[in-house]
């Protein structure tokens, strides 16, 4: 019994229809219907009824598809646990950043652990705002720097880095520009710059919040993807846009002016991978990045 005919099964129990079946197996209907039709003469009787109208499946099917499909998945994470330990054995460690998340501290992490292990390249991915976690669901990094909150039940989230500020982006001269600081309160007078994308609401809430602590609904303004687009629709006027403290060392520019805000909580960094890949190279790097954050004159993370 070929791993391709468990496959086409498991999709057409799933789908119930030959032709979806077809078009996500990138197979034609003809070559669907003959793989099922050949896995039930393995296995001596019919596994679906069909008719011109409907597919459903029998009784034998039924207690197959129950059977069969977990044992199914636990192959498929051997095979990607075995992929990911080739990739920590021969490949680079790809680490993906989001924005000034990855900081100075990052540089002192890597020159550790290059030190540490030679003979592994380390290589570098920016990630959008506007899709956070995306590449590493994707595949696209193997450990992730990115802001918390990260409350997903496939990823594990390892040590935090750093802890800043939470700063509010204005026009250079907008009225908040010169204020000691704000609090979110004032927010509900104000355009907030949004970001489309497919992160967590959670997420969004936290570094945009919807509304003020009196419930006062907090307006939003123009729609961006990247922070660069977002820093851009702040200067012109457009709206505001609370971000962190360290935007002020690595995206400052003349036009726009970042004023603290008083009531939020501070912004966390930490890294981020997925459970069902982690590596001995992953946990290494983790190990080092905790040594680096937390080494005496080191005071991003607070004690």
């Amino acid at each position: 019994m070929e791993l391709r005919e468990i496959e086409c099964f498991l999709v057409v129990a799933e789908e119930l229809h030959f032709r979806r079946t077809a078009e996500r197996l990138h197979l034609s209907p003809a070559r669907v219907s003959q793989t099922i039709r050949l896995l039930e003469r393995r296995i001596g009787g019919a596994l679906f009824e069909r008719t011109s109208r409907r597919v459903r499946l029998t009784a034998l099917g039924e207690r197959f598809y129950r059977e069969v499909r977990p044992a199914y998945q636990e192959l498929h994470r051997a095979i990607d646990h075995a992929s990911a330990a080739a990739r920590s054995a021969d490949g680079p460690l790809r680490l993906g950043f989001l924005g000034t998340a990855a900081n100075e501290l990052t540089t002192d992490v890597l020159g550790r652990f290059r030190s540490r292990h030679p003979d592994h390249v380390v290589t570098f991915s920016e990630v959008r705002c506007a899709d956070p976690l995306g590449p590493l669901r994707a595949g696209d990094v193997d450990v992730l720097i990115t802001r918390l909150p990260v409350r997903e039940d496939d990823l594990t989230v390892g040590p935090v880095l750093l802890s800043e500020p939470r700063m509010l982006a204005v026009p250079s001269g907008h009225r908040f520009a010169h204020r000691e600081s704000v609090d979110v309160e004032d927010l509900a007078d104000e355009a907030v710059v949004d970001v489309a994308g497919p992160a967590p609401g959670y997420w969004w809430e936290f570094h945009a919040p919807a509304r003020t602590p009196s419930g006062r609904r907090i307006p939003r303004g123009p729609v961006v993807t990247t922070f660069q687009e977002l820093l851009a629709q702040v200067a012109a006027g457009l709206g505001v846009a609370p971000v962190v403290e360290s935007v002020s060392r690595y995206n400052a520019r003349p036009d726009v002016a970042l004023v603290p805000i008083r009531d939020l909580p501070d912004s966390e960094v930490a890294l981020v991978w997925r459970t069902a890949e982690e590596t001995p190279l992953i946990r290494a790097f983790a190990r080092i990045a905790d040594e680096v954050a937390h080494a005496p004159g080191v005071h991003a993370v607070p004690a």
